[in-house]
Order: C-alpha cells, then structure tokens, then sequence
C-alpha cells in the first residue's frame, strides 16, 4: 500500500524520545515527514545549523532516553539528584519551553501572527512511555520504582502527561499525533535478557496492554473537553504485533532478531563499528535492540495515515490534516 504526500507541506515538530530522535533511530519521523510534503527532515532544535528560513520547517526536540520518573534513563545520561516532581518538570517540560523559545525566533522573522499560523497548521509527533517500563520499572529486578508503585498505580502518572499535553495546546498545537508504547516484551533486547523459551516477555506486555487503552482514554477526554479534535492516539502497539506475530506476511525474515547488534537475538548493547550487521535491513523488523527498521517504520506510518479505528483513534493522519 502507498500513501501519497499531502498537497501543502507544513512545519514538523517532534518531541520526547529516542524513537523520533535526530540520530541513526530517526526513521518514523523521515517517513512522516515524506507524507506531509517535507523535502528535509526537521534539524535538532539546539543545532547551530536551525537558524533563518530553516525553522520554518520546524525542529525536533526529542531526548534519546527521556521518560516522565526522574530516574528513567539515568543509564544513558547522568543525572544531578533532585525531588522528584522538580526534575520532572524539567525533564518533560524543557522540550516545550524550547518549543516557546523557537516561537519567540520564528516571530522575529515573520511576525507573530504568521507564526501562530504556522505552529496552528503544524503536524506535531510525541512519543510516551516506553522508556519508564524498560529503563526504569523493570530495568532490574526489584527495582525501587516496582517496589514504590504496582504495575496499575504507576499510571497515576497520567495526570503529568495531562499537564503536558495542555501546555502543548496553550502553545498553539492543533494537529498532535500521540503514539503510545510499542510490545516491550517482543523487541530484541528484552528477548535476549527476559525470554526463556524465545517468546515475548509476558510482563512488559502487561504493562503495555495496560498503559495504552489508558493514554487512548486520556486523549479522547482531552479532545472532549476543548470539543476537537486535537490529539489522535496510535495503536503502536498493535501495529508492532502485527509484523512481530507474522513476519513472513509483511517482507521480513524475522521479527526477533535485530539487523544491528550482538549476543543472542543481537539485542545486547548498541548497534556500533564492532557489532554484527545483518546483510539486508529490509528482511528484519528491528534495525537495533529497541527501534523499528526502516521497512518496519514505512509499514506504521502507512497505519498512521490511513489506518481504521482499530489503530487509529479518533482518526488518522490523513482525515486529520484533511480538515
């Protein structure tokens, strides 16, 4: 299935974590980018070349290992101790305060209506979750968050992505495209270290079937409550499973082993100079431990745009920029 580009390219803004990055696990945003008309991916929002009529195009502001608890990802970059609900708001709010500071740039060079106009009409991309589960609740056994919280509790926490959310509309957000968690347990990574019998780890897929019909019911009470449809949730999860139970059905020649790592399934440690490398990315569903290959990024994003309700929710892509 092809999906042609909308007419009229539009500014693209991405937010939160490594799977909308700006390094080597960029290639949702790419293939979303094609689809809304972009000729060029939108630069890291800190880089020194995002300056004049390149911030038109918009900016990625997504943190490779970034989640909602202080702690998570705190392996990947370390971390300066703080109370809990302070570094938080850092952590999820400095993405958005870069997004006004990009708003205050933009109106330097074309006004600050036609700016307003242009983050109005901008597709707008956000990835939660994920990263709390896999390098946070259940990055070791006992770990203190899974002693501080069970598994339902700790979505509580919705009540800081609400905030989020809210703050992204005051930005000026209308068109914003939520993707929850893909199946933790089925990537290559949690594979290698959790599976005994080479299935999925059946307790991150808990909390993953817990976590998303969770996210799906918070956007819809937000679009409720300002009577629009702002957000729309993807069901990545189920657009994973697709692929992952039936490979073979969509190109692939496996969905548990990574194109690019080592040790069993090549889903330990990163995808570097030194690690095994498959021969043909297009035959795995996962390029690295964690992230999507291309191919597999191509088959979600045709989802996003035209996918039913069952991966969709309230529309997709299509019938939202349509409007």
């Amino acid at each position: 299935m092809t999906v042609a580009p909308l007419a009229d390219a539009r500014a693209f803004f991405m937010f939160r974590d490594s799977l909308v990055d700006s390094g080597n696990n960029s290639y949702l945003a790419t293939t979303a980018r094609e689809q809304i008309g972009q000729s060029q991916s939108p630069l890291p929002y800190l880089s020194p070349e995002l300056k004049g009529h390149k911030l038109l195009n918009g900016a990625n502001f997504a943190s490779s290992g970034i989640g909602i608890l202080n702690d998570t990802g705190i392996q990947i970059v370390r971390q300066v101790p703080h109370p809990f609900l302070i570094i938080l708001h850092f952590k999820c709010s400095r993405q958005l305060d870069y997004f006004e500071e990009y708003q205050r740039r933009v109106s330097g060079l074309i006004g600050a209506q036609k700016t307003g106009e242009l983050v109005n009409k901008a597709l707008v991309l956000i990835t939660v979750g994920g990263n709390d589960f896999v390098n946070n609740y259940y990055l070791v056994p006992f770990s203190a968050r899974s002693r501080q919280f069970t598994l339902p509790n700790c979505f509580s926490l919705f009540i800081i992505y609400d905030f989020i959310f809210q703050r992204l509309y005051k930005l000026g957000a209308r068109q914003v495209l939520v993707t929850g968690t893909i199946p933790l347990g089925c990537v290559p990574a949690e594979q290698a270290m959790r599976s005994t019998d080479g299935g999925c780890s059946e307790e991150l897929q808990r909390a993953a079937a817990l976590y998303n019909p969770q996210l799906v019911e918070m956007i819809q009470g937000m679009n409720s409550e300002i009577d629009a449809n702002v957000f729309i949730a993807a069901n990545t999860q189920q657009m994973h499973m697709d692929f992952i139970s039936d490979p073979q059905a969509y190109g692939f020649t496996t969905s548990k082993v990574a194109c690019c790592g080592q040790g069993p399934n090549s889903g330990l440690g990163l995808c570097t100079v030194l690690s095994n490398l498959c021969p043909d990315r297009d035959h795995y569903a996962f390029w690295d431990l964690f992230h999507p290959s291309e191919k597999a990024n191509r088959i979600i994003v045709q989802q996003i745009m035209s996918g039913s309700i069952q991966y969709m929710t309230p529309k997709n892509l299509t019938t939202l920029l349509a409007n």
